[in-house]
């Protein structure tokens, strides 16, 4: 059974002058809903019609809602059943994000454990993921990753001192940091492979010792070229999922139509 909307949804309302529209506001009061743990993981959320009753909008409004919501992978519906919130994250492939956007626009609060920020010398891998000379300088980043307060990954970044020089003055989005000085990652290559979490790891993330994790390694570039990121991050392997939507080729697709010029 669904919760009453009213206890949950009380304290707000939406406004029909706003510039923002109705089911985006609503999109909004839900994912504060789920951040606040009003909704639940496998738990559904109030029916349609007792959404439009209670806030005073149409069923078209909520539905929109709903299903833009459903695409962003926070909701499932099941037919005849009902709408639930999905108990896993789920990463789409073709756009570049950093992890503090990504809980956030799931509506979730995104948290940092930091475990190191410091400046050294780059390994033999981190120059050749990065290009780097002999003896150069990079910033480290080592820290657990949390969605409104659930630790979901640990997370390894290297990055070129030149882009970051001082590690301490990131607090919880590196991406952030890497904008407001210019460098902005502009693409990124990705490689993912199952692994286990080591006994450090495990313990850090409360986890069984030999977890199964999805392992995430991302190199960002700059438009220019130059590689200003390498991540290896280790994400939970009950709480996420890594989603790509595929096309069929435009040229195969109009010879197997039989529409070909």
């Amino acid at each position: 059974m669904s919760k009453v909307v009213s206890s949950i949804f009380s304290g707000f309302s939406l406004s029909g002058d706003s510039q923002t529209p109705l089911y985006s506001q609503l999109q909004t009061l839900i994912k504060k809903a789920m951040a606040l743990g009003d909704f639940r993981v496998d738990e559904a959320i109030p029916a349609e019609r007792e959404m439009a009753a209670d806030l005073g909008v149409s069923r078209v409004t909520v539905r929109k809602a709903v299903r833009g919501l459903v695409e962003e992978g926070l909701l499932v519906q099941r037919h005849g059943v009902g709408t639930f919130v999905k108990g896993r994250m789920e990463q789409p492939s073709a756009r570049l994000t950093g992890f503090t956007e990504e809980m956030t626009k799931r509506g979730m609060q995104p948290g940092v454990k930091w475990l190191d920020r410091s400046i050294g010398i780059a390994t033999p891998e981190e120059a050749m993921a990065l290009n780097l000379s002999p003896n150069t300088e990079v910033s480290r980043l080592a820290r657990i990753r949390y969605g409104s307060d659930e630790a979901v990954a640990m997370e390894y970044t290297t990055v070129p001192r030149e882009f970051l020089p001082f590690p301490n003055i990131v607090d919880l989005s590196l991406y952030a940091v890497l904008e407001r000085a210019n460098y902005s990652p502009y693409r990124a290559l990705q490689r993912l492979r199952a692994e286990l979490f080591d006994a450090d790891m495990a313990e850090l993330l409360n986890l069984k010792y030999n977890s199964v994790a999805l392992y995430v390694e991302r190199r960002s570039f700059l438009k220019d070229g130059r590689a200003v990121e390498y991540t290896r991050s280790y994400y939970r392997g009950d709480s996420y999922d890594y989603v790509a939507e595929l096309h069929l080729d435009l040229q195969l697709n109009n010879y197997l139509n039989g529409t070909e010029q």
